[in-house]
């Protein structure tokens, strides 16, 4: 007998609904941990069951619905929260202060490492001017194979000074880093503004396999450069009125560098080299945003800044010595006006 429409339905939305449930109750932050498993393996169990009692047990679709709506309910009562027992190097989120073309950052993170677990937490209050913003580099660091990369921005000031913003997790005391938690509202959201000797240094010089880090000078027009950093600025600011969630596939280190690119009106397409964020340095190649007349496999090997950052160490002209030999085309305007 062939299944009905109606049966049909009912296993399409069985299926995802059921999976996103049992994981959901495995995993939220709302449930005491020792409930977590049982409540999961139940609910697990009674919808397999409604798979295959559909015309026998109408009261097994009902408990199916029961357990979406309850489930729904707790996802939902899950709120971001700026005021929990933050883990030190997001213990302090950043705020600025705008007046015309200065904006001061408050809490800029510039730590002081002896090891990636031994420093001295640093926090500073830097003033920049838009107007000598030189230049809006990419920075690539890989720590999980070619397709996963932690994706940074870093705005440069007359070329010797950098603020480095990188988006990351939010973590609490006790609690580890897990991509899969990331969906099921685990950690808030959070922007560090840091120096470069910090969250560069920190990676290639401390963390035991060291992350390749590369730096990607780009073709951004200042002008566009400014809007970015202005909007990365307004949105630190909300973030400390108004917490949100972090999420592995939607709100992460590079999709919301893409939205913040977006929000001015720049061309940016949304594609899977955002998703496997390992492929960033292609999708900006391809977009002729890095340096002309180079492969990217050159640009690539000339960005590499470990052995740099490693000699540099905690030299005040960090920034500077690791672009050392790094492609540093013209930004579009200073191009086109040529």
């Amino acid at each position: 007998m062939k299944a009905s429409l109606v049966q049909i339905g009912w296993l399409l939305s069985v299926v995802p609904l059921g999976i996103w449930c049992v994981l959901t109750l495995l995993l939220s932050p709302a449930l005491p941990e020792f409930l977590r498993l049982p409540l999961a393996l139940t609910s697990g169990l009674v919808m397999v069951v409604s798979l295959f009692r559909w015309r026998k047990r109408s009261s097994i679709r009902v408990a199916c619905l029961f357990i979406f709506v309850a489930v729904g309910a707790l996802w939902a009562s899950l709120e971001p929260s700026n005021d929990r027992e933050w883990v030190t190097d997001v213990a302090k989120a950043p705020w600025a202060e705008v007046n015309g073309s200065r904006v001061t950052v408050h809490n800029v993170r510039n730590f002081k490492y002896r090891s990636e677990e031994d420093f001295d937490p640093v926090y500073e209050d830097r003033t920049v001017d838009l107007d000598d913003l030189s230049e809006v580099d990419i920075i690539v660091s890989y720590w999980a194979g070619k397709a996963i990369a932690h994706i940074m921005v870093s705005f440069g000031f007359n070329q010797r000074d950098f603020l480095a913003v990188s988006i990351e997790t939010r973590k609490e005391k006790g609690e580890a880093y897990s991509a899969i938690k990331g969906f099921f509202r685990n950690y808030e959201l959070t922007y560090v503004v840091a120096d470069e000797r910090d969250v560069i240094g920190v990676r290639t010089n401390h963390r035991k396999p060291a992350e390749r880090v590369y730096v990607l000078r780009t073709r951004m027009m200042l002008a566009n450069g400014k809007k970015l950093f202005l909007n990365y600025m307004e949105k630190i600011n909300k973030l400390r009125e108004q917490p949100a969630f972090y999420n592995t596939f939607t709100t992460n280190c590079t999709t919301q560098v893409l939205a913040h690119v977006r929000a001015f009106g720049a061309q940016a397409a949304y594609t899977w080299k955002i998703l496997l964020s390992g492929y960033v340095p292609e999708y900006l190649f391809e977009g002729d945003n890095l340096m002309s007349g180079l492969s990217l496999a050159e640009i690539m090997e000339r960005s590499l800044v470990n052995q740099r950052a490693q000699m540099a160490g905690d030299s005040p002209d960090f920034s500077v010595k690791i672009r050392e030999g790094v492609p540093h085309p013209l930004p579009r305007e200073a191009t086109n006006n040529q």
